[in-house]
């Protein structure tokens, strides 16, 4: 293994020490749920188990989530690959999560944020998907649309 790859695996390492299971509170390292990290120059995959095979699975893919996003922020990592395990939702997550865009490694921002731009309504605006008939969340209990 490169000096390279060593440094790589290290800060792989310490990104994953901060993912904290959201139901224990404790750091996924320090519960031993990583089984393997395969790193092959700028691509990197983890395998994992989760605590339970049947944990809530909104916390298996908060997890999951987290690995995917930690690690593709540092700047040698271009490709993440997450694969859980040992859950009844494993195939969902992985799907889910492995298809998920990349977030802007740290210092770059969206160009829709750097510009102030974005498309959602302001306050007393209808929405662009509200139908005719729909109460807009601006109106109070019992008003009437128009009234």
């Amino acid at each position: 293994m490169s000096q390279e790859t060593r440094q790589l695996r290290v800060r792989i390492f310490d990104e994953l020490s901060k993912i904290v299971d959201p139901e224990i509170n404790t750091s996924i390292t320090d519960l031993e749920l990583i089984d393997n990290v395969d790193i092959e120059g700028s691509d990197v995959k983890v395998d994992l188990h989760l605590t339970s095979p049947f944990c809530p699975a909104v916390f298996g893919f908060k997890i999951c989530q987290d690995i995917h996003d930690n690690l593709l922020k540092i700047d040698s990592v271009d490709n993440v690959t997450v694969n859980v395990s040992n859950h009844f939702m494993a195939e969902q997550i992985n799907n889910q999560v492995n298809s998920s865009p990349k977030p802007p490694k740290d210092g770059d921002a969206p160009a829709a944020a750097q510009q102030g731009g974005g498309d959602a309504p302001g306050p007393g605006q209808a929405s662009a998907q509200q139908g005719p008939g729909q109460a807009s969340a601006q109106q109070g209990p019992g008003q009437a649309k128009g009234a």
